[in-house]
């Protein structure tokens, strides 16, 4: 049974899935960083909020952990290279408190449209201050939207009820999707100078920090009011203190922080400035949500294979996983095969698909192909860190789909260019289940792709076999299956003899010494 450990504060809900799955959950939350080390390596997955931090140095002590899941979008919180260099799956819930956090923006759209806070204040001082509070309305003002993903979209569209006019800067948006949410498409340059009000909602990278910089706030309309309910690092504070106490900006409100618990930002006590601590995803409804989503995203993962909403693997539906599961087989085994036999530097590996195969998702059987291959050469390999293993050693990784249908109704084909040359196996499955090998090295063969097996390239000329099998029973192993090719007769045979027992170095030797031997290798499955 699977064992996820819950180490933050989390609906009651989480636990109860993780239950009802046929997983076995701990609760145990507030744990330092050292307490946490002493029992992460007993647990399969990690269920977090935003306290527990998810660093290199824990995952080094989380030896048998498979996934960590994050309730909510943000994952600042983890080591996303250090996860997946280890195998780890990293997953978040990106659409749990999507709702929640887009309606807090529009809610700080409208504070900041008609003063609301320094208003509720001046009156419950006793000072009525009518003609101090003068708002601007909503209706007719254009809207700028700097990222159009789900939460933006989500603010585009209570935006347009308003009667708003929405333009947005985002490099992922198309032309259809634009449309089909009802903005229009628009450079940063574009919306910096049109929009009365901004709002954020994009991911802090490299690319978008500082997006509202110095010089780009400069370039706003004059009066411009800006929301971030986003990430802290989005804007620069400091200039954004500047551009509201010499009136260029006219109101700014803000949810997050550059450095959070803030609690001396120097934005603080500035005229027609609103701040709150971190509320886009405080709502009763969205906790419950990303509970609920990142126990189910975690069991499916943990009991079926299923894949939701991860940052560093393919998805892979819960449904997808049991028609992929016995194709994801086959081509780790053919990975593993074309990795013990090749020789040379290898530069690339082409993963083909054909006939149903094709049909399928084939980011999760190109995974199993490379951790198969890099297996033979390093044991921490999974489907997580395989490609990311492949580019560290500068293997180039190329896919393949062909949905015509050959001799087979189904193949799947792993070929790797080294210094000797491109070589190539073939594999389907048989009965729709069980992997088959059906062609190596350009070599059509039938055999079964399992336990030990002794591989062997010899001349094809009589009497053969039976001096192969002759020193075998000497030898005391016992042959389960026997599989020949060959190109043409006469020519060179392919022997592929699954054994009871590991080939070991002295049966091969042999085995080599064996007239007309060209190659034989022990194999392992």
């Amino acid at each position: 049974m699977p064992k996820v450990l819950i180490s933050d504060k989390m609906d009651p809900k989480a636990a109860q899935i993780f239950r009802e799955r046929g997983v076995e959950v701990d609760e145990i939350t507030g744990k330092t960083p050292d307490e946490l080390k002493a029992i992460i390596g007993q647990y399969d997955g990690l269920a977090i909020r935003s306290a527990t931090k998810v660093t290199r140095e824990i995952l080094e002590h989380a030896t048998n952990l498979k996934v960590v899941g994050r309730a909510g979008i943000g994952v600042d919180n983890v080591d996303i290279p250090a996860a997946s260099a280890k195998g780890v799956v990293v997953m978040n819930t990106p659409f749990g408190n999507s709702i929640t956090t887009a309606e807090h923006a529009i809610a700080l759209m409208f504070a900041l449209a008609r003063q609301l806070p320094e208003a509720d204040a001046s009156t419950q001082a006793g000072k009525w201050e009518k003609n101090r509070f003068m708002g601007v309305e909503l209706t007719s003002k254009t809207l700028g939207l700097i990222g159009a993903g789900n939460i933006g979209s989500i603010v585009a569209d209570r935006a347009r009820g308003l009667k708003m006019k929405v333009v947005a800067f985002d490099p992922f948006l198309t032309p259809e999707r634009a449309l089909e949410i009802g903005v229009e498409k628009v450079t940063l340059d574009e919306l910096l100078a049109r929009a009365d009000f901004i709002t954020l909602h994009t991911p802090l990278t490299d690319q978008t920090r500082n997006i509202l910089s110095a010089e780009n706030l400069a370039k706003t309309k004059k009066g411009v009011r800006i929301i971030n309910c986003a990430r802290g690092g989005l804007i620069d504070e400091a200039a954004l203190k500047e551009g509201l106490d010499s009136g260029h900006i006219a109101g700014a409100a803000l949810d997050v922080f550059v450095t959070e618990p803030a609690k001396d930002s120097p934005l603080f006590n500035t005229p027609n400035f609103i701040s709150t601590p971190h509320l886009g995803a405080s709502t009763t409804e969205a906790q419950v949500n990303v509970a609920i989503q990142v126990a189910e995203q975690m069991a499916d993962f943990l009991v079926s294979g299923g894949v939701t909403n991860a940052l560093n693997m393919p998805s892979l539906s819960a449904e997808e996983a049991p028609k992929l599961k016995p194709y994801m087989a086959l081509a780790e085994r053919l990975g593993s095969l074309i990795g013990q036999l090749s020789t040379g530097a290898i530069d690339r590996i082409s993963v083909h698909t054909e006939g149903a195969a094709a049909e399928l998702n084939q980011k999760p059987i190109t995974s199993a192909v490379l951790a198969g291959f890099l297996r033979t050469q390093t044991a921490t390999v999974n489907m997580v860190n395989a490609p990311l293993l492949a580019r560290d050693r500068g293997i180039e990784v190329r896919e393949i789909r062909s949905e015509r249908e050959g001799d087979y109704h189904t193949l799947v084909r792993a070929a790797v260019r080294t210094s000797d040359g491109e070589r190539s196996v073939v594999g389907t499955l048989f009965g729709d289940q069980s992997p088959r090998l059906v062609e190596l090295f350009g070599v059509k063969v039938e055999a079964d792709i399992a336990g030990q097996m002794l591989y062997v390239v010899n001349e094809d000329a009589p009497g053969f076999i039976g001096r192969l099998g002759t020193l075998l029973g000497e030898a005391g192993v016992n042959i389960g299956t026997f599989h020949l090719g060959r190109r043409q007769a006469g020519g060179e045979a392919v022997l592929l003899l699954s054994v009871d027992e590991p080939v070991t170095a002295e049966l091969l030797a042999r085995v080599k010494a064996l007239p007309g031997v060209k190659t034989a290798m022990g194999l392992s499955f």
